[in-house]
């Protein structure tokens, strides 16, 4: 038994509660009983208590929409790369380094990735993987890092046509081969999903493939209108919209999750709703890729399942959160905009979309919950209440206030002290990998 007390317990449940000088009770894997610390001690004397010291214990952060593979981009300096639009960043910076990507540079990049998950309190991941230096295997490295470090995590291959029909029925096959592994992995711990790019990348034959290659219940993680580009393409060579050939083709539906949607449309919102398709809305890449803002507050007004993800850009859920809370405001130039579709996106969606893919419950502190719990140093300076933590969370908290990570029941960083992991042998490892790839680009 280990007990995590002493601290203002959120819990994220149906009806979110915090318990001053709270407690969480975690029996093997999952959480086993919530309640005051003074209480919890008597009834548990033998546990192992982690002592939050006044801060704040909460939920660990999800991020519905990364790409590990981005993580040896930090820094880098490409020969001629001076992007005009959106196609150029693709092309000039994504694509290329994808291109030069080996397995091993994947499984490395997956480890300082996750490292940085634990260290922001980021305990479940799903990730959008590209990797055309190296296809098959891809997956499994990844996998292989998210053990190794006890991260939750959802993975897949991005098929594209960009690199030709062999490269593109390679990813097929990576999707599929991890699929039926994750599917016979019993621990909850690993799930996949079939991965696309996006449809300007996407031939109908493609689209086909893949839909015949993902098993009942499996569903797609794809880039829908995240540029005009997507859209125009669409539009010139099927005569429909992103949205409506996703839907022709049966790519739709409760377990497919739908990145950006920045250029979609009324009716385009219907059909997602209607199908109860997940989007996951990445605010910092997109002002990033300078590719426009998509319509999130109309999307939760419509009722459609909406999250919060990355892209990529960071681990550090708490940061994109902000970014999301000033951008709606400001393009709607409405001060009242996003106080509660953000947080709401943050810590019920994400927790929502978690639930259609994961067996146990994620993203709440309650009985029977996945033990992913997190520890923030934070100290509030004003009266702080169920009613009004998430405005403290916005204003008070990052990333690195988090000093104590848990997942499943595994205590993974206590008191910022990482436990049983070697951070400076990754970091050491990733700085020679990166470098390397850095060579064999400017070498072209």
């Amino acid at each position: 038994m280990l007990l995590v007390g002493n601290g203002r317990v959120i819990t994220r449940e149906t009806e979110n509660r915090l318990i001053e000088n709270g407690c969480v009770a975690v029996k093997g894997r999952l959480i086993h009983e919530v309640g005051d610390t003074v209480t919890l001690m008597a009834k548990y004397p033998d546990a192992e208590f982690i002592n939050a010291y006044g801060g704040v214990i909460m939920p660990g952060l999800i991020n519905a929409h990364n790409h590990i593979y981005s993580a040896f981009a930090r820094g880098i300096s490409i020969k001629g790369y001076a992007p005009k639009n959106f196609l150029e960043i693709l092309d000039g910076m994504w694509w290329t380094i994808d291109r030069h990507l080996l397995v091993e540079d994947t499984y490395w990049s997956a480890m300082a990735t996750y490292l940085d998950c634990i260290k922001n309190g980021c305990t479940t991941v799903f990730d959008h993987h590209a990797s055309y230096g190296g296809i098959r295997g891809s997956l499994p490295a990844i996998a292989k890092a998210a053990k190794e470090l006890g991260v939750r995590t959802s993975l897949c291959y991005e098929v594209s046509d960009r690199d030709g029909e062999e490269k593109m029925r390679d990813a097929v096959a990576e999707n599929a081969e991890f699929i039926r592994y994750a599917m016979d992995d019993d621990s909850d711990m690993v799930k996949a999903m079939m991965g696309m790019h996006a449809s300007f990348t996407l031939s109908d034959k493609t689209l086909a493939l893949c839909r015949e290659n993902t098993p009942d219940g499996i569903g797609f993680h794809i880039h829908v209108a995240e540029g005009m580009a997507d859209v125009y393409d669409s539009l010139r060579k099927y005569g429909k919209r992103v949205i409506n050939r996703l839907f022709d083709h049966d790519i739709l539906g409760r377990n497919t999750i739908t990145g950006h949607c920045i250029h979609i449309n009324g009716i385009e919102m219907d059909i997602i709703k209607e199908t109860d398709t997940m989007v996951v809305h990445n605010p910092e890449s997109n002002m990033g890729n300078a590719v426009g803002i998509p319509p999130c507050m109309e999307m939760m007004k419509r009722g459609i399942l909406l999250g919060l993800g990355t892209d990529g850009y960071t681990q550090d859920m708490f940061e994109s959160e902000k970014v999301a809370n000033v951008i709606h405001k400001h393009v709607l130039c409405d001060p009242g905009a996003a106080w509660v579709e953000v947080p709401t996106m943050l810590f019920r969606n994400n927790a929502e979309m978690s639930s259609r893919s994961f067996d146990t419950i994620i993203g709440s502190l309650e009985p029977g919950a996945a033990a992913d719990i997190v520890i923030s140093d934070y100290d509030p300076l004003t009266p702080m209440s169920a009613e009004n933590c998430d405005g403290h969370i916005l204003f008070g908290m990052s990333g690195r206030s988090i000093v104590t990570t848990i997942i499943n029941g595994v205590v993974k960083m206590k008191d910022r002290e990482l436990i049983g992991i070697d951070a400076d042998m990754i970091m050491a490892k990733c700085r020679e990998r990166s470098g390397a790839m850095w060579g064999r680009i400017n070498s072209r």
